[in-house]
């Protein structure tokens, strides 16, 4: 056996930055505990198909594959930018991805939501490091959407039975207890027989460089921001509480120029930037946090005490409004839709909820940890930990997975 324990992640990234960053804290967690748990090095790769993946760095000995993109189009797929017909696009893409892992010969394999990628570029892929004894695995978020719509996914990539067949284990990065897509038929029976829900990937996700806010403030963040204009500029006209500053992080994916105008008519007490290296930290920081229902965006969100208002994109597909109107069910977060929210709605929201704080124990929040012991299963880790300190910060108290609840 290798020394050196190889995993590699897949995210197809057609849209936002979502798959990206849910991988990349999913590398940072196995990283951490894999080592401790299987007493192995590890190291790893990202195979993503957006190159602004790479403004977010990565654990030591693991590295970004950027694969040419591809953007939504009608009835399908298309270039983003690559001057080749999406039939090209995608026989490239296979091509490189089956290359890749034929080099790196990896023992566990991630893929993020959509089993065979895109057109069915992973299809030969999966089959090939199967059979060299790589252990699969399709990572779901907990909402994926309406019934209907997901029914439909699936047959379009050969069923559900299809799916089973080509993965070991299916993740639920969700608490069954808020939203459980097996109970709803987005999961359906062949693939809820080897799905796992894992708890909200929150606690412990990678922190970057700290974006420094003076002062108290009000945090509005719209993911990616390549649908995020509506709100906000609705945000930069509303105005914060007395003694607080208003902070807009658009996301690098706006439109440059929607964020140009955003910051012409924003109000005084409100600056709008582009991008931070620093989410979780600013949305811990502020005094609350107005925000899209993206996943990633909440799991950031219910790491902190901090309140949230969630907007939940209103196009495209039923997951935000879906996800949002499940955590607020269960207190840990407010919503409203595009056609309630207002710059009055907004002031009177940030009054209420100034100086306030949100219990959210009651969620598990801790999958980032239990992903690594899955995953430690899943290969088969018999190995001796490296040093039983070690072993035992990795576990903490746990006893089993199913212990591994939110503490904070």
């Amino acid at each position: 056996m290798n020394s050196t324990l190889r995993i590699a992640l897949f995210s197809h990234d057609s849209l936002g930055l979502g798959h990206i960053r849910r991988n990349r804290a999913l590398a940072f967690a196995l990283a951490a505990a894999l080592p401790a748990l299987t007493g192995r090095r590890v190291s790893g790769l990202l195979i993503a198909g957006n190159p602004e993946a790479t403004r977010f760095d990565l654990p030591a000995g693991w590295d970004w594959v950027i694969l040419p993109g591809v953007t939504p189009a009608a009835g399908g797929y298309q270039p983003r930018a690559l001057a080749s017909s999406m039939e090209g696009l995608s026989a490239l893409r296979a091509a490189a991805i089956k290359a890749i892992l034929d080099q790196q010969d990896p023992e566990l394999f991630i893929v993020d939501r959509h089993p065979f990628g895109i057109d069915g570029e992973l299809r030969e892929a999966l089959r090939h490091v199967r059979a060299r004894g790589c252990r699969t695995v399709l990572g779901l978020r907990e909402v994926l959407d309406s019934p209907k719509v997901i029914e439909r996914e699936w047959n379009r990539v050969g069923g559900a039975g299809a799916v089973a067949d080509s993965f070991d284990a299916v993740w639920i990065y969700g608490d069954p207890d808020v939203y459980d897509p097996r109970t709803t038929g987005e999961v359906p029976p062949e693939l809820a027989r080897i799905a796992e829900c894992t708890g909200y990937l929150a606690l412990e996700r990678p922190n970057d460089r700290a974006t420094t806010t003076p002062g108290k403030f009000v945090l509005t963040c719209l993911g990616g921001g390549s649908d995020g204009a509506e709100l906000a500029s609705i945000a930069v006209h509303s105005q914060p509480p007395a003694g607080y500053n208003h902070l807009v992080v658009t996301g690098p994916q706006m439109d440059f120029a929607d964020f140009e105008a955003l910051k012409r008519t924003a109000a005084e007490e409100t600056t709008v930037i582009r991008h931070s290296d620093d989410i979780p930290g600013l949305i811990a920081s502020a005094s609350v946090v107005v925000c899209m229902g993206g996943y990633n965006t909440l799991s950031e969100v219910m790491a902190t005490s901090t309140p949230a208002l969630v907007v939940p994109r209103n196009s495209h597909r039923a997951e935000q409004p879906r996800r949002a109107e499940a955590l607020a069910a269960v207190g840990a977060v407010d919503t409203c839709s595009f056609a309630e929210v207002s710059v009055a709605g907004l002031n009177d929201w940030f009054g209420d909820r100034v100086g306030h704080s949100i219990d959210r124990s009651n969620v598990d929040l801790a999958g980032l940890q239990t992903i690594a012991h899955l995953a430690a299963e899943l290969i088969g880790a018999d190995a001796e930990p490296i040093g039983a300190d070690s072993a035992a910060a990795s576990r903490g108290s746990i006893t089993s997975i199913k212990e591994i609840r939110y503490a904070g």
